[in-house]
């Protein structure tokens, strides 16, 4: 019986916070009013993107199957100065994390599964791209002076563009 009682409750808090999560979708951009959080007033930052991607995963000695989500979490990014181009510099931190997700989802695709060494081999697939995201994420803040440098800010939405198109047959991470 408490198991049947741990588990609502379970489904209760997931519901609860879903709810400032928004879903990675090329229809869908981001907007002003999805910056709920609190601004940090030492961040060099006029906003900032919090997003997060996450992989979940199970297995048996016949095989596994998995599932990957990239979000924006709402509560946790803010914003201090809007204007256009401040917006299109957070959508494009959101986009660099959907094509880490597309590049986790190609790299375990291509997995040939064991299953005695199937959660470290997993779970470093896991760590590598994100090791490689947080680079890439990094590098568009030095290059872009978070969005002040217009010249490279626009060639980085080029390229962000670019990779998106390139990563797009990875792009349904949902499905097994």
């Amino acid at each position: 019986m408490s198991k049947a009682a741990l588990l609502l409750l379970m489904v209760c808090i997931t519901v609860i916070q879903a709810n400032n999560l928004i879903p990675w979708s090329a229809s869908r951009k981001l907007t002003w009013s999805d910056f709920k959080g609190t601004p940090d007033p030492h961040a060099p930052n006029a906003a900032l993107t919090s997003s997060s991607i996450n992989i979940e995963y199970g297995y048996n000695e016949k095989g596994f199957e998995y599932s990957i989500s990239c979000n924006f979490d709402k509560n946790r990014s803010w914003v201090r100065i809007k204007n256009n181009e401040v917006l299109a510099h957070e959508q494009g931190h959101f986009d660099i994390a959907e094509i880490y997700a597309r590049k986790l989802n190609k790299l375990v695709k291509e997995y040939h599964f064991n299953a005695k060494t199937a959660s470290s081999d997993l779970n470093k697939l896991y760590e590598d791209a994100m090791k490689q995201h947080r680079l890439e994420q990094t590098q568009y803040d030095q290059e872009t002076d978070y969005s002040r440098n217009r010249l490279n800010q626009s060639a980085w939405l080029s390229k962000i563009e670019q990779e998106l198109k390139e990563t797009a047959p990875f792009a349904n991470y949902h499905h097994h």
